[in-house]
């Protein structure tokens, strides 16, 4: 059967790719540390529907959204990033954050228009690019967001950004949200600002949405995630939020795509928003300081990550290993059971890294992984091994590691 040519330059995800073959040896008996899974295990009660009547939850609901869900996401949105939203006109909720950026793709991408992607990127963003008709256009991890206009061409159309950033954790500042705002300004860029983190942030710690350099949405759309935040991934909740002309344009692809969000999903989290929040925050927290506790933990083994202090992800750098990023999560699978994903999908300036989530397993587990990580770096030095510390040692795993970024 003959394809489309678009298909030939997508690759799969590299994340999802690693983690099926995850599934599949977990189903086959073997016990893999998973710190590759892109998601929070939180403790959550069952959900029960029994509250909703049958002839509202087994149907179409509205295709912008369930109003109920709309009011809610716009009046929380509104609490942390201080924009007005209206939730009639502004709000689109649909099937995952996934579904909003590529839908926001396609509706401002013309045939070989140039889409600006700084790296550590997203595995999806360029495959999004590339299916939208685009261009992508990636910038290496070390290039500052002053710089980005060396990027920019007659064909650049928008810029992606991810806030705080996957596989990073990095956040954001306001200079530099400034500064990208600035260069759309000038340039007549679209702003898609990928938000899906945005409470993964330590306590005490502000996190500062696109929107606040754009309060009237004049090039800014932001896509995010209920899936992510709530720790209920599998359940495909997202929402975008954009002028009202933009979303008049992007309401026809969710009509055409998947018609609306999961209805029954969307009435229990209109239902149960604040409460589930309230379950959901405290979990975030600790699964924050744990990431930035193992962060402290690594610099201690000698292996540096990319600055960052929010979400469940740390980018490792490989350091003197002779492997490859592919190379090393290989060997790091077969030989000790230990699941992390290759820098090279995050983007060609990547290959000398690893990307590690801390969000699905146990204190205990977590040590054994990054302990063999750790490990595994140092038998594969190119140089003599690193005096001081066994290559199999387990380093403690204290609160006064805690670390975070200022």
């Amino acid at each position: 059967m003959r394809h489309a040519t678009v298909m030939d330059a997508v690759s799969q995800a590299s994340s999802i790719k690693l983690n099926n073959r995850v599934y599949d040896m977990r189903a086959n008996g073997v016990d893999i540390i998973r710190l590759s899974l892109g998601e929070a295990f939180f403790s959550l009660p069952v959900p029960s529907f029994d509250e909703f009547p049958a002839d509202e939850i087994h149907h179409y609901s509205h295709s912008r959204g369930l109003p109920l869900l709309r009011d809610k996401l716009a009046h929380y949105y509104q609490g942390f990033s201080g924009t007005t939203v209206d939730p009639q006109r502004e709000i689109l909720v649909t099937a995952g954050s996934k579904m909003a950026v590529f839908m926001t793709l396609t509706a401002v991408l013309d045939p070989g228009d140039e889409v600006i992607i700084p790296e550590p990127l997203w595995v999806s963003y360029p495959a999004q690019v590339q299916l939208a008709g685009g261009t992508p256009v990636p910038v290496p991890w070390y290039v500052s967001a002053a710089d980005l206009g060396a990027y920019v061409t007659p064909r650049t159309r928008a810029v992606v950004l991810n806030n705080p950033q996957n596989p990073s954790g990095r956040r954001l500042g306001a200079g530099e949200l400034r500064t990208l705002h600035e260069l759309a300004d000038r340039h007549g860029l679209v702003v898609i600002a990928d938000e899906a983190y945005h409470e993964f942030v330590p306590a005490g710690k502000r996190f500062v949405s696109a929107f606040e350099h754009d309060p009237e949405k004049r090039h800014t759309v932001v896509c995010n995630s209920m899936s992510k935040n709530y720790g209920i991934s599998g359940w495909r909740i997202g929402y975008l939020i954009g002028q009202a002309g933009i979303l008049t344009q992007i309401i026809k692809l969710q009509q055409h795509l998947v018609t609306c969000a999961p209805s029954i999903l969307s009435y229990y989290l209109a239902r149960h928003f604040e409460s589930v929040l309230d379950i959901t925050r405290p979990q975030i927290q600790r699964v924050v300081e744990t990431r930035n506790r193992l962060a402290h933990l690594l610099a201690r083994r000698g292996v540096s990550c990319l600055p960052g202090d929010s979400t469940f992800y740390l980018f490792a750098s490989l350091g003197d290993s002779r492997l490859s990023s592919e190379e090393f999560a290989e060997r790091l699978l077969a030989q000790h059971h230990v699941a992390v994903v290759p820098g090279t999908g995050y983007g060609a300036s990547c290959g000398r890294y690893v990307r590690v989530s801390v969000g699905t397993e146990s204190d205990e587990r977590l040590l054994r992984g990054v302990s063999a990580m750790a490990a595994l770096v140092e038998e594969t030095a190119r140089g003599p091994r690193r005096r001081g510390v066994s290559p199999t040692a387990v380093v403690p795993f204290t609160p006064r590691d805690a670390v975070g970024e200022a």
